[in-house]
């Protein structure tokens, strides 16, 4: 049971990472809200766009990632 939570928890690290590192930042300044991204950010295709999966896997994965680090602390 505890080999298979560490590797649970090594692939939803790894799978945070990747999702972390992918997203885009913020900060991108005016030039991709002025050529349509501010539809995508404010609009309804929001959870369709790759960015609003990222942002789901990326909460996915963390929030698998500290449930299995407080799993594997109380075993």
């Amino acid at each position: 049971m505890k080999l298979f939570a560490s590797i649970l928890l090594i692939a939803a690290s790894l799978m945070l990472i990747a999702s972390i590192l992918l997203q885009s930042g913020k900060s991108a300044g005016l030039s991709g809200e002025i050529a349509g991204g501010a539809e995508s950010i404010w609009g309804k295709n929001k959870g369709r766009s790759y960015e609003g999966l990222l942002e789901k896997l990326t909460t996915v994965s963390a929030v698998l990632f500290i449930v299995l680090t407080l799993f594997l602390a109380a075993l």
